[in-house]
């Protein structure tokens, strides 16, 4: 019998319940894992609480990402050996898998080599925030020596991801908070401006930092209200990457600086390219080479074990964090 957390209802962190249950064997293109740690997501409190890409088919499963060991490999599975430290990645529907559990049934294509030197820990904390960044701000914008970055949501594991994979090109990251809480710390994690969006004009002060250019590329989870001024401060021909939809307020169109700068506000998923195997070959090999040398570090904010899966999401919902949340797995 295994640990598994599921959901029977939509709903707060309180839905959660911890289960027990006989895992069983993989079926083809599957391998059962055995988890050691769990790398939270914002999207699993969406799916969590029925605000998802996706409806939950309760009792639905539920997690993205986990640092893990291979137990058994189903049939066509290959390149993997019992034994061997892998990552679980969010390349599969919630509704079919999930990974807060003790032992977890996934596809083999959302599983890839742990990064050399990386404990269970950190390496649960790398497969969603450094393909989401990766494949917007590379594959996509072509990010490049020079570039102005907004990065709304900077305190974030995917915003502190952004501030680095920047800093790597010599791009300039300007992280967006909503006070200045955070402002210290988003500076020494690398950020080159912080801006205070509830404390600060926003487009004043890109427009300053850009000698009134404004930034090429906007990295932003949040949606809402703070399009419009995201959208004022774009530079002309820029590209507004909307990846999430964290506020609950309607999100306006901001037509005219669309029209009158030709903007692009493109919705984006790391689901885009994720499950393309040749896109995802590139982005794992960028970012273990940026984990080697050091210049990719991600930053943990607080640890819970499973047992406590509740208040992990609870305290994810608090906003308090910096970085990712990581919930271990005792005895795994």
């Amino acid at each position: 019998m295994s640990k598994i957390v599921r959901f029977h209802e939509t709903g707060g962190p309180e839905v959660l319940k911890i289960t027990d249950e006989t895992i069983g064997e993989p079926g083809p293109n599957e391998l059962r894992v055995r988890i050691q740690a769990i790398g939270l997501n914002r999207a699993e409190a969406m799916f969590r609480s029925g605000m998802y890409l996706e409806e939950p088919r309760t009792p639905a499963p539920i997690g993205y990402e986990a640092a893990a060991v291979v137990e058994a490999l189903g049939e066509a599975v290959h390149g993997f050996e019992i034994g061997e430290p892998v990552c679980v990645i969010p390349a599969f529907s919630m509704n079919e898998y999930g990974v807060y559990a003790e032992q977890a049934i996934v596809p083999a294509n959302a599983v890839v080599k742990r990064p050399p030197g990386l404990d269970a820990k950190t390496a649960a904390a790398v497969w969603m925030s450094y393909p989401t960044a990766w494949g917007a701000l590379f594959d996509i914008a072509n990010m490049t020596f020079g570039d102005t970055v907004l990065i709304t949501a900077a305190s974030s594991s995917v915003g502190l991801t952004a501030i680095q994979m920047a800093n790597a090109v010599g791009a300039t990251p300007v992280a967006i908070t909503r006070t200045d809480a955070k402002a210290e710390a988003l500076k020494q994690a690398g950020a080159a401006h912080v801006i205070a969006s509830e404390q600060q004009d926003l487009v004043q002060e890109v427009m300053r930092i850009t000698d009134n250019q404004g930034a090429r590329i906007v990295f932003d989870p949040i949606g809402g209200p703070i399009l419009e001024s995201l959208a004022a401060a774009t530079a002309r021909f820029g590209t507004i990457f909307q990846y999430g939809a964290l506020s609950t307020e309607p999100t306006p169109f901001p037509l005219f600086a669309v029209l009158g700068k030709g903007i692009t506000v493109r919705g984006y998923t790391l689901f885009e390219f994720i499950t393309n195997p040749a896109k995802l070959a590139q982005c794992v090999d960028f970012v273990n080479k940026g984990l080697a040398d050091g210049q990719f570090k991600p930053v943990i904010a607080k640890t819970f074990t499973l047992d406590n899966i509740v208040e992990a999401h609870r305290y994810m919902e608090s906003n308090e964090q910096f970085g990712k949340i990581i919930v271990e797995v005792p005895g795994q």
